[in-house]
């Protein structure tokens, strides 16, 4: 009797990303992860990209969705509500983060239920974090450890890996940038633990969609306030 393999599924959040999508799928170690056993898909997720994003993401093999709602949380919480694998990766597509350590998160799965790809844990290439970032992303941090009891060096982190499984618990409501702060709210009020991996760090070639004063607030507010709802039963 055959067994099937098990799947591996890469959520890539894309707007007007031309620039560094081909480069993004390109790193990802496909060949590597496929010689292990597992069957690899990627999944672009655009918000409604005004430039070749989507042409250059076909090209390349990937299955595209495209949501005409502008808005990171709107996008790949769509996209995760719908999906379904053993192990989920969500990657930000401005080549900041390196897409080669999918394989040793991957291997940390086996023991925890996610896991981040932290870059205050790892090394940070000069001038990829301004100092105000770097002071905001501390202090949502510990927003979330003091809140939710969950030590975390890096809550805004855009690179995340999931069980299949646990995807399917989450209910996500996030339009944007509290994207990753609902999703971590979800877990650790779930009671899933989460793992961190430090890595390197690039500075963008274009410029930053998020900004920091009124994004960051609105993260922070987003930890306090989900920290407190109630939480929809598992589907």
């Amino acid at each position: 009797m055959s067994v099937s393999q098990p799947e591996i599924l890469i959520v890539l959040p894309t707007l007007n990303e031309e620039q560094t999508i081909g480069r993004v799928i390109d790193e990802i170690p496909r060949s590597s992860l496929e010689g292990a056993g597992y069957k690899v898909r990627l999944l672009v997720v655009d918000g409604n990209s005004a430039d070749r994003t989507r042409d250059i993401a076909q090209e390349k093999g990937a299955s595209i969705v495209n949501e005409r709602r502008r808005g990171k949380g709107i996008a790949v919480s769509k996209a995760l509500s719908a999906v379904d694998a053993d192990f989920i990766f969500m990657l930000d597509t401005d080549y900041t983060y390196p897409a080669g350590y999918i394989p040793d998160m991957l291997k940390l799965l086996g023991s925890h239920h996610a896991v981040i790809g932290s870059r205050m844990r790892g090394r940070r290439q000069k001038g990829a974090m301004s100092r105000l970032n770097l002071v905001g992303n501390y202090l949502l941090s510990l927003i979330a450890t003091v809140f939710y009891g969950k030590r975390i060096s890096d809550v805004c982190s855009g690179f995340w890996g999931f069980r299949g499984e646990v995807v399917k618990a989450l209910h996500l409501r996030a339009t944007a940038f509290d994207l990753e702060a609902e999703i971590f709210s979800q877990l650790t009020r779930r009671g899933y633990t989460i793992a961190e991996i430090p890595i390197d760090y690039r500075r963008r070639s274009s410029p930053p969609k998020l900004r920091s004063l009124r994004d960051g607030t609105r993260i922070g507010w987003a930890l306090i306030t989900r920290r407190f709802r109630r939480l929809e039963k598992a589907k």
